[in-house]
Parts: structure tokens; C-alpha cells; sequence
């Protein structure tokens, strides 16, 4: 019997792949190892950042870029210097990669500090050993706070846009959506987890911050650049927000049905830490009908947009219906 692909899915997949080849293809280039004492620094970024991984967060990039036209990659002239005594072009991307890009460092050093003995002690991350692992837990450290710091010097580059103000605003909601009012914090209520009963509102609160805050820079980070106005951006946020909480359930319910091989990672290490999850608060089937609700939700926020938000309609499918 021959099997009917959805196109949509299939959009999604190519989409996914050009993307993952685009996100490595930058990596490989910034963290080029130099033949000097720090190449064990750059080996231990290379084996956190390259190869593996979903690359969701760089497609929601992508995906809300499209309602706006920006181009994935776009170099333009942007006015002229004098660079060693000679007038010269100033180029600019003008596209979404630079930011994608800054954003998967963050996520990246976000799971290189996660792993860490101090925080979950994990051996395995997509497949392969952790940093500290692979290398030693100094290094995995360093290779961390590098690749934390390289995401801020890419948004803080004129090449990567053009106007000064869009920079700054980027460095802005990144920086906010990854530090104690974002991911961090939610890392945090993590950690206190392990000692403390939390109920759902709780959990709920935990997980919009861990998760939920990357998630709605990829698509705050679009719109910046798009000069969309913060008051025209209510039902990205929404999206956002939905489908935050819906990847979480989803990714809770992995922990517990899920193949250990095809995550790359130890499952069910919530439930042997005695953490609360959506999950083990709300039973299998009623968590599996909520992440479901919170997905067509989050596809009716992208009412006002025609099929140009088609890609943010099969990421948020693709959320729920996953295997890793």
C-alpha cells in the first residue's frame, strides 16, 4: 500500500532539515578550533553544538519571519566606510539566521549546564556523551558560558542588522527570556523541585519560564526585526505561550511512554528525582488531551494570517505528535 505523506509535514521536515544544515553550517565556522591551547575549549563547544538536536527553536525563527516576508538570508549594502584608507561597502543580514543562530548557542549552553553533575547529571545528550562527559566538567563549564557569550556578539554585530535599535532590542528580550525572569530562573524552580511539592499552577509557572521563555524569543525575535509594534505582537505571544506548555507535556510524556534510543537522553529521570510533572499531576490521558487543547489554541491565535503562517500550524502539530 502505498502511504499518503501530508504536505504539510513533509514542508515541515524539508523545512526542519535546510534549517539543521544552516545552524550547523554556522557553527562550523564560528567555533573554527585555532591551533593553540584554547582547542580544547572550541572541541568541547563543537561536540555540544554540531550535529543533533531538533533545531525547533531556530524554525520558529524561520517560521515567523515568514508572516513578514524577512528572508532566512540576505545579504545587503548598507552605506559606505573608510576601512585602511579606502572607501568600502558596509554589508548587513538583514536575514533571520544571525538570530536563529544566537538563540540555538543559548539553547546549547542552557543543555551543556544542565547536564552538569550540579544540576541533573546526565551521561547522554542527543545521542552521544555530555560535555563534561566527553571532556572534563571544567571544560564543559567554559565551553557553556563561551557559547552563552558568543550568541550576545552576534546579536550585538552591525551584520547582523542594520539598525542599532533592532540589535539592542535583541539583546534585550534574549537576555530577558534566558536569565532569571526566563530560563534560568525556571532552571531554578527546577533544582527546588527535588525538595519542594509543587502543584500545577506551580509547575505551569515553572515550565513557562524554562521552556516557555526561549520559545517566545523565537517568535519576539522575528517580529523585532520585522519592526513589528509590541502591541501588533499579542497573538505571537499567545502562540508562543501555547505551544511552550504543549512541547512540555509532551516532552513529560516522552519521559514516561518514550524510547530512551530514538531521545538520546535518560528518560524518566523526573519521576526517580520525585519531581511533580505535568504529568504525574494530571494523569497520562488528561495531560495527552491538554497539550492537545493548548495546540488548537495556539494555531487560532495565527487567525489574522493566511498561509503564511502554515509552517507555525505544522511546528505546532509537530509539537505534540513527535518521538524525541
Amino acid at each position: 500500500m502505498t502511504q499518503v505523506v501530508d504536505p504539510g509535514t513533509a514542508d515541515l521536515h524539508r523545512a526542519a532539515r535546510q534549517m539543521a544544515a544552516a545552524i550547523d553550517a554556522a557553527f562550523d565556522s564560528l567555533l573554527a578550533a585555532p591551533d593553540d591551547p584554547r582547542r580544547r575549549l572550541f572541541e568541547a563547544m563543537r561536540h555540544a553544538a554540531i550535529g543533533g538536536g531538533k533545531r525547533l527553536r531556530p524554525l520558529l525563527v524561520k517560521a515567523t519571519g515568514d508572516l513578514f516576508g524577512l528572508a532566512e538570508h540576505s545579504v545587503v549594502q548598507v552605506g559606505l566606510a573608510v576601512k585602511a584608507g579606502a572607501l568600502v561597502g558596509e554589508s548587513a543580514e538583514l536575514g533571520i539566521r544571525p538570530a536563529a543562530t544566537a538563540l540555538e548557542l543559548v539553547h546549547t549552553y542552557s543543555l551543556v549546564h544542565d547536564d552538569l553533575p550540579a544540576m541533573d547529571d546526565d551521561d547522554l545528550r542527543r545521542g552521544k556523551p555530555t560535555v563534561h562527559r566527553a571532556f572534563d566538567e571544567a571544560t564543559a563549564i567554559l565551553a557553556g558560558d563561551c557559547l552563552h557569550d558568543l550568541a550576545f556578539e552576534i546579536l550585538a554585530d552591525p551584520r547582523t542588522h542594520a539598525d542599532p535599535f533592532v540589535r539592542c532590542d535583541l539583546i534585550r528580550a534574549l537576555a530577558q527570556s534566558s536569565g532569571p525572569h526566563g530560563m534560568a530562573g525556571g532552571q531554578m524552580m527546577d533544582l527546588m523541585a527535588e525538595h519542594s511539592p509543587f502543584d500545577l499552577p506551580t509547575i505551569t509557572r515553572l515550565q513557562q519560564l524554562k521552556t516557555g521563555a526561549i520559545i517566545s524569543f523565537c517568535v519576539e525575535a522575528a517580529a523585532i526585526m520585522a519592526h513589528i509594534p509590541p502591541e501588533a505582537r499579542t497573538g505571537l505571544h499567545g502562540y508562543a505561550r501555547d505551544i511552550g506548555l504543549a512541547f512540555q507535556i509532551a516532552d513529560d510524556l516522552l519521559d514516561v511512554e518514550g524510547d530512551a534510543e530514538l531521545a538520546g537522553k535518560a528518560l524518566q529521570k523526573d519521576a526517580d528525582a520525585g519531581k511533580q510533572t505535568f504529568v504525574s499531576l494530571m494523569g497520562v490521558e488528561r495531560a495527552r488531551e491538554q497539550a492537545r487543547i493548548l495546540v488548537q489554541q495556539a494555531k487560532a491565535h495565527l487567525h489574522e494570517y493566511d498561509m503564511r503562517a502554515d509552517l507555525l500550524r505544522a511546528i505546532a502539530d509537530y509539537v505534540i505528535e513527535r518521538d524525541r
